[in-house]
C-alpha cells in the first residue's frame, strides 16, 4: 500500500512543509493539531473549546484515513501551562476515554501564544480484508 498523506487545509501544512496526517499501512501518523478550525483559521480563547477542535481536526484526518479514535494507541498532550491538564480531563475522556490508548503529557512552549493545547496521536486500524 503506498504512503498517503493527508491535508486539513491547513495554511501551516504548506508554509512549514508537513502533513496532518500520514497513513504507512495499517498504521496513522497525526501531527500535533491545534484547536484552529482549519475552515475558518480561527482559533477560540477557550482551552477546552480549544481540546474540542483538537479532537474534531483529529477525528476528520483519521476518517480520511479509514480509521477512528477507536483506533488511537497513542497520544501526546501538549500544554503550555502544565496546572491546565486537568482541566482538559472531561474532553479527554470525552474523546478516548473508552479507547484508552498510551498517553504522555508535556508541559511546553507552543508555535503560537494563542494555542493551549496541541495534541497528537498514533493510530493502527484493522487490516483491510
Amino acid at each position: 500500500m503506498p504512503r498517503q498523506l493527508i491535508s486539513s487545509g491547513s495554511t501551516f501544512e504548506q508554509e512549514i512543509g508537513y502533513s496532518r496526517a500520514v497513513v504507512e499501512g495499517d498504521w496513522i501518523f497525526v501531527s500535533g493539531t491545534t484547536g484552529f478550525d482549519y475552515s475558518t483559521m480561527t482559533i477560540s480563547d477557550d482551552l477546552l473549546e480549544q481540546a474540542e477542535q483538537c479532537f474534531k481536526n483529529i477525528q476528520a484526518a483519521l476518517n480520511e484515513a479509514g480509521a477512528s479514535l477507536r483506533d488511537v494507541v497513542r497520544v501526546t498532550y501538549v500544554l503550555p501551562v502544565a496546572g491546565d491538564f486537568p482541566k482538559c480531563w472531561p474532553i479527554l475522556r470525552k474523546y478516548l476515554g473508552d479507547t484508552r490508548p498510551a498517553a504522555m503529557m508535556i508541559s511546553a512552549g507552543l508555535s503560537d501564544p494563542r494555542m493551549r493545547v496541541e495534541i497528537q496521536v498514533t493510530a493502527h486500524r484493522a487490516p483491510s480484508a
